[in-house]
């Protein structure tokens, strides 16, 4: 999820389009891996890519948040500008914080686009990232119960418990049964004994905007929405979806 960008390709996937897969074959390198340009050697821009390309793997960025960087996500509002100052925050003075975030809001205001940011910022510098939609983590564990696949649930649990920093996505958007609540909570609790951050998003409130809508506690159960007071710092994003201005731009 991007937000306040354009539909322009950035320069950094312009760029990755010119770079070739084989690096030996790299016009500015050769190979190597150091750039000569007036101002002295520099590291390549191919290994920029190619090192770019592998964190996001072993992250398990989808691809569709390629473009998600602090520095194209554009505040249209208060909460928005302080969204990104507690987001940068986080990220630039990690690991000396004590608790991970969530960003709560509705649809469309950018709060994939800086838990992506998160992710990449700290995986730059090294530290061990890893995403996950919410409702996709739980479709991988449902499918380690099936005796055809070559998986089993704690081989799914053990990098989502393990990760230094988890991202998880759309939290609260799967059906709330005993399950997922049971699921949720330990892989919640077992982070929160291990003393590991988590970041997550949600588009689901502590407040109730009308009578037919949920909370999260609704969503997610009293007791785990109790943790997540401790764990993390909640940050509610308002503002229009931007999706919607992107659309009546076509």
């Amino acid at each position: 999820m991007t937000h306040g960008t354009s539909q322009k390709p950035s320069l950094r996937a312009v760029e990755r389009s010119k770079t070739p897969e084989d690096p030996s074959q790299c016009p500015r390198c050769f190979g190597t891996g150091i750039e000569l340009t007036a101002d002295g050697a520099k590291r390549c821009f191919c290994r920029v890519v190619r090192d770019d390309a592998d964190q996001s793997k072993r992250a398990k960025l989808p691809r569709r948040y390629d473009n998600c960087h602090f520095s194209n996500y554009k505040p249209q509002n208060p909460s928005q500008t302080a969204a990104l100052r507690y987001a940068t925050t986080f990220t630039m003075e990690y690991p000396a914080v004590d608790r991970g975030l969530i960003f709560m809001g509705t649809v469309g205001v950018g709060k994939t686009h800086l838990a992506v940011s998160i992710l990449k910022g700290l995986a730059e510098r090294g530290f061990s990232c890893l995403f996950y939609e919410f409702g996709a983590l739980l479709k991988e564990i449902q499918d380690s119960y099936n005796p055809n696949t070559f998986t089993s649930e704690l081989s799914v649990l053990a990098p989502v418990l393990n990760t230094e920093v988890l991202v998880l996505d759309e939290l609260g958007a799967s059906k709330p049964t005993d399950w997922v609540r049971d699921t949720l909570g330990h892989i919640i609790n077992t982070r929160y004994n291990d003393k590991k951050l988590t970041v997550f998003t949600t588009n689901y409130l502590d407040s109730r905007p009308n009578e037919r809508e949920e909370t999260l506690e609704d969503r997610i159960g009293v007791r785990t929405r109790s943790r997540l007071f401790e764990m993390c710092k909640s940050v509610e994003i308002t503002g229009p979806d931007y999706r919607r201005g992107i659309d009546s731009k076509q």
